[in-house]
């Protein structure tokens, strides 16, 4: 696994861009008419995507803990390498996710956020029993995006629920518009908010470098960011 041949952000850096970023948050939540601070706090997830160890370990130095991965070898490779250099990070798996890939990741991830079927739910069960899991619902219903669709949230969090599992929320990912630019993201993650309601779960994980503000507003207490902490990426796999 490659990865920039830059270095990473200092962590005196990262310590300054989370500060921005999470007085956007609370800039967002105060405008929104939600309560900011204490446990109101949103989680910030730094997405440690095709960047080397060094990123998460500058991150972990910073105070960051939560690191998100796309790829389930590059999870393995740097969850490995993190714990044999001591660096404890709790890791969210955050791709688009296999069935065969699931025995290999058990017991690396803190956090699965991307099941969305009953096949997942059963092999994660099996591989890694009382795993904390989201179930990721397609909101804006491309046929390009993961999820199951909004009407299978709830079974998928029964389901869960019952095959001794932790379902924690929902997660969506927002909108691309024609030509790949961005759409207006407010509809789905509102609509994330809506089925997590009803689904009676706490997390809601929605929200990324370029919306995570409108993300906050609409409810979203995880975000997931990624260039805005550790700048732009050099490659992808």
């Amino acid at each position: 696994m490659t990865g920039p041949a830059r270095p990473p952000p200092p962590p005196a850096e990262i310590v300054a861009r989370m500060a921005r970023i999470r007085a956007r948050i609370d800039a967002a939540r105060s405008a929104a008419g939600l309560p900011v601070g204490g446990a109101a706090d949103v989680a910030v997830i730094g997405v440690t995507k095709t960047f080397p160890l060094s990123y998460a370990e500058a991150a972990v130095a910073a105070g960051l803990v939560d690191l998100g991965e796309n790829y389930g070898q590059e999870l393995v490779e740097k969850a490995d390498a993190a714990a044999e250099a001591g660096i404890e990070a709790r890791w969210h798996f955050i791709g688009g996710l296999q069935r065969n890939k699931v025995k290999r990741l058990a017991g690396r991830v803190w956090l699965w956020q991307t099941v969305d079927r009953v096949a997942l739910v059963d092999e994660i069960a099996k591989r890694d029993p009382g795993a904390r899991v989201l179930i990721q619902v397609n909101t804006t219903d491309e046929s390009q995006k993961s999820g199951c669709e909004p009407g299978e949230a709830a079974m998928l969090v029964e389901r869960a629920g019952e095959a001794g599992l932790r379902p924690l929320g929902l997660m969506t990912i927002g909108p691309t518009g024609p030509g790949g630019t961005a759409a207006d993201p407010r509809p789905a993650f509102a609509r994330l908010r809506e089925l997590g309601e009803a689904c009676g779960v706490a997390e809601l994980s929605m929200g990324m470098s370029a919306d995570y503000e409108l993300a906050v507003a609409e409810g979203a207490t995880m975000v997931r960011i990624g260039s805005a902490i550790f700048g732009r990426r050099t490659r992808s796999p």
